[in-house]
């Protein structure tokens, strides 16, 4: 399998170059040449398989250029932290399928990818005999999950940007109180989209990338969204087999387009009908949902919520969607993307019709999340996260036809528990991994949003061979 630029400034290249790559030197995101297609007969087949078998299915689609027993080494060794054997378990609460993401040690949906991730990274440094110093913003969830994915492991340094006081305290709290030595946190005074501004602009100095080694953890990375595929095929297998209903449909809550755009993925995948609905919930940072509905991509400022994950205007996987929106055109992409670039805004209310065949979308105000966290708690006794909120919230919205929905759970409500237990009036008990971490150690740099004083940083601090 070879990957092409959604700019088309690069010769294609394997995945393993790719994953090293990041981000596309020309700027742009990497995506594989062409997708692979499953039949009825090889999805029956896949049924009965476990969860890390269906990875293997479906990434040495997507993976040529490593060997078969060291993928499944991959695979296995990156599940086994997860405290469930089904990885992604779904539950049923009332009219709902709930898939648990978050059964990984961070508690958040993005260990799924990045435990896979950073075992990617450690193999081929060891195989090529080379370092890494790992670059990434967080709104959230992705900093923690990166740097329990490669912590500790000798040929990476990881950096992480994330908003200072714009994400929960057991998030903050969940990245600074990791002190191992190739683990750099750097608090900054602005946004998320700031921090993943900084990070994209440093990775376009190609001279400083390759200099300092840099790679990438945020989704602009093709194996986050690889990874999260196979969550999306697991689920319609569950439904199929325990429900005997041969579509699904998901909500998810969505923010950098990552997630979603996984699930675009595995529809163009799977059997037509498999997936019939792509349900894009939004908060108020509402970018995505005024896409598809209105056809307006433009900046706005971003409002801090209750689901700070996805506090973000400018969505990072957007790019691939478009890529495929405009007919596989790299250079319209290219354009495009300037003029995002330039002006802050995209007009795509030409489009309307495709978007709306490939998504439908909704947006939750803070009062439908507390809201929601309430009735859900008080109708069935089960605790949403503020971010799962708004995709529950959006799923009974649209769920007037009738059809099963199945929501993502990307994270743990006790990382949110002073709006869960506000909410729901009620106290939650803490994971151990979370109650143990208020009184810990913490190491941390706060710094301006300024894209010279976080790349001197990072000379200071970097791994060379």
């Amino acid at each position: 399998m070879q990957y092409i630029s959604t700019r088309g400034g690069i010769e294609p290249v394997p995945f393993t170059e790719a994953v090293m790559m990041g981000l596309a030197n020309d700027g742009g995101l990497l995506l594989p040449r062409t997708i692979p297609r499953i039949g009825s007969e090889t999805y029956g087949e896949w049924k009965n398989l476990s969860y890390q078998e269906l990875a293997f299915e479906i990434m040495s689609r997507f993976i040529d250029d490593i060997p078969e027993s060291d993928l499944r080494a991959l695979i296995d060794r990156s599940y086994a932290s997860f405290d469930t054997e089904e990885i992604a378990p779904l539950v049923h609460q009332g009219s709902l399928h709930i898939m648990e993401l978050f059964h990984g040690p961070t508690l958040a949906f993005k260990d799924i990818a990045l435990q896979f991730l950073g075992n990617v990274f450690e193999y081929l440094l060891e195989k090529n005999d080379s370092v890494m110093n790992i670059l990434g913003a967080t709104s959230g969830d992705t900093g923690s999950a990166a740097i329990y994915g490669v912590r500790g492991k000798e040929r990476i340094n990881i950096f992480i940007l994330h908003p200072h006081n714009r994400v929960s305290k057991v998030q903050e709290k969940q990245m600074t109180t990791v002190t191992d030595s190739n683990v750099f946190n750097i608090a900054i005074r602005g946004t998320f989209d700031d921090g993943q501004a900084i990070v994209k602009t440093i990775f376009n100095d190609l001279d400083f990338k390759e200099g300092q080694h840099l790679g990438a953890i945020n989704s602009i990375n093709w194996a986050r969204v690889l990874a999260q595929v196979v969550y999306y095929v697991y689920a319609c297998l569950h439904i199929s087999r325990h429900e005997n209903d041969k579509t699904a449909n998901f909500s998810v809550p969505t923010g950098n387009f990552g997630d979603i755009f996984a699930g675009y993925i595995a529809r163009r995948m799977l059997p037509e009908g498999t997936i019939r609905q792509l349900l894009l919930a939004t908060n108020s940072n509402d970018i995505l949902s005024r896409m598809v509905n209105d056809g307006d991509y433009s900046l706005g400022d971003v409002v801090a919520t209750s689901s700070p994950s996805m506090d973000i205007q400018s969505a990072s996987n957007f790019e691939r969607y478009l890529y495929y929106l405009l007919d596989e055109d790299a250079d319209r992409t290219n354009q495009a993307m300037n003029q995002f670039s330039e002006t802050g805004k995209i007009d795509l209310t030409d489009f309307q019709d495709h978007i709306q065949r490939d998504f439908t979308a909704e947006k939750a105000t803070e009062e439908d999340v507390t809201h929601t966290i309430a009735e859900f708690y008080k109708e069935h006794g089960y605790i949403l996260d503020p971010h799962t909120a708004v995709g529950v919230y959006c799923a009974l919205k649209h769920q007037k036809n009738g059809l099963p929905i199945c929501c993502l759970a990307t994270a743990h409500p006790a990382k949110f528990v002073d709006t869960v237990e506000s909410a729901t009036g009620t106290s939650i008990e803490l994971p151990e991994a979370i109650a143990t971490l208020m009184d810990k150690e913490t190491r941390c740099e706060l710094m301006d949003a300024d894209k010279n004083q976080i790349k001197e940083f990072i000379k200071t601090h970097s791994k060379h061979t």
